[in-house]
């Protein structure tokens, strides 16, 4: 077999192959060799078809199969020969499949890049570092009694903290305008459901009463149908309630199935759970900071089109899926996913790279404790286990997690680290 390779544009090669005619032939008569002796021909009986009959029936099928196999089991010991490394399917383009000569074919294709990862000595990372006051914990508690909180109809002026529901017809310039009309809106006055001067107006009104309420779109508003714009809005008051928050005793804490019942073990539990949260957030916080630094520290990655073109195609198919379409759906156009495509596909390069040079294997420990860790959140360990073990593409997900969890750990060895206290709201609310 003879083997040629051309450096095209960029990452492109062009890879000739050469394969004697007589590896081609030979396979060819083997396999109607074994055709023969169970074909099926009328006239003839099993095992006894003549050759030439054989040939003239089953002949150019054949050949076409043994041109297809070989060509793709020539690629791959090409590929290995020449020590190159696709980043994708080839693109064939036979040159001779004539029968009696040399099949000659060239398989064109993207090669991964050549790469040295630079600046990981000079990495600066900010570690947000975290203590879970007192405050912070009652904060959280009177989140929980909010969840749990009850309605009660008030006669009284509606004010920050009470829910007033309202019927209210929106127009600008007279004319009405799409999602400017509700009936029966429940409000929570002060919680930012709605427009400042929407809910300013709405302060003070009681059951029965009705008013005209200016709203002025701030130029930033998301429909850009009404930014900039101000509205009059004709508010109807239905009612007017009250929030009634559960008491901090063993009913409450039972609710939220503490063992003994006790507010102290919820408290402690509610505690816990703050601090897994806010682990987790740090721990993106630090990947992001160092996988960022990796990229700004090298720029020009050369990237091979193929993949970045897969990476924005699976963008864009993730964006169609969150819009509610099916696996038919249209996809969304490409130019907006396209600077996200390339900044993965190259940290992707990066960090492959560096688990490479640094020989980082995957920590089968680490990946057994994940697993067991999102089986005992998952109300049925058993099934989520074996779900797993019978999932390769499950596990793989996982693996990949725990892979780039011991990168980051790697990396932050070698930057220089700067702790930084964050208040508990701070680093949940910028998350």
């Amino acid at each position: 077999m003879m083997v040629s390779v051309e450096s095209a544009e960029g990452l492109e090669r062009r890879m000739r192959v050469q394969v004697p005619a007589d590896r081609i032939e030979s396979e060819v008569a083997s396999r109607l060799e074994s055709v023969g002796r169970t074909a099926k021909i009328k006239g003839f009986r099993p095992g006894k078809v003549p050759k030439k009959v054989i040939v003239q029936r089953y002949g150019a099928q054949v050949r076409q199969e043994v041109i297809g196999e070989i060509m793709q089991s020539t690629y791959f010991e090409a590929l290995t020969q020449e020590k190159l490394r696709p980043a994708g399917g080839p693109r064939i383009e036979p040159n001779n499949t004539s029968e009696g000569e040399d099949l000659d074919y060239t398989a064109v294709f993207e090669v991964y890049p050549e790469l040295e990862v630079l600046g990981l000595d000079s990495l600066s990372i900010t570690r947000p570092q975290v203590e879970i006051g007192d405050s912070d914990l009652d904060d959280m508690i009177e989140r929980l009694r909010r969840q749990r909180a009850t309605w009660e109809v008030a006669d009284k002026a509606a004010e920050d903290g009470d829910r007033i529901t309202v019927d209210f017809h929106g127009t600008i310039d007279g004319e009405p305008f799409s999602g400017g009309q509700g009936e029966e809106v429940p409000i929570v006055i002060g919680r930012g459901g709605m427009l400042d001067d929407f809910e300013e107006g709405l302060r003070g009104m009681s059951a029965g009463d009705e008013k005209s309420v200016s709203v002025a779109f701030p130029e930033s508003y998301g429909a850009t149908e009404l930014a900039g714009k101000t509205a009059v809005f004709a508010v109807k008051a239905r009612q007017v309630e009250v929030e009634r928050l559960p008491e901090l005793d063993d009913d409450f804490a039972k609710s939220f199935a503490v063992e003994d019942g006790s507010i102290d073990s919820l408290r402690k539990e509610v505690a816990d759970n703050m601090r897994r949260e806010a682990d987790q957030v740090i721990r993106g916080r630090l990947r992001d900071s160092a996988f960022r630094g990796v990229l700004e520290a090298n720029p020009d990655v050369e990237l091979p089109e193929v993949l970045v073109e897969e990476e924005i195609r699976s963008l864009r198919q993730d964006a169609a899926r969150r819009m509610g379409g099916g696996e038919d759906a249209e996809l969304p156009p490409r130019e907006p996913f396209e600077e996200e495509g390339r900044r993965r596909v190259a940290l992707g390069l990066l960090v492959g790279e560096i688990i490479r040079a640094a020989g980082i294997d995957l920590d089968q420990a680490r990946v057994r404790q994940r697993l067991e860790a999102i089986a005992a959140g998952s109300g049925q360990p058993e099934a989520t286990m074996k779900m797993y073990a019978e999932h390769r593409q499950l596990m793989a997900q996982i693996e990949n997690q725990v892979l780039e969890e011991q990168v980051v750990d790697w990396l932050l060895e070698k930057a220089s680290v700067t702790d930084q206290s964050v208040a508990f709201s701070e680093l949940m609310e910028s998350n």
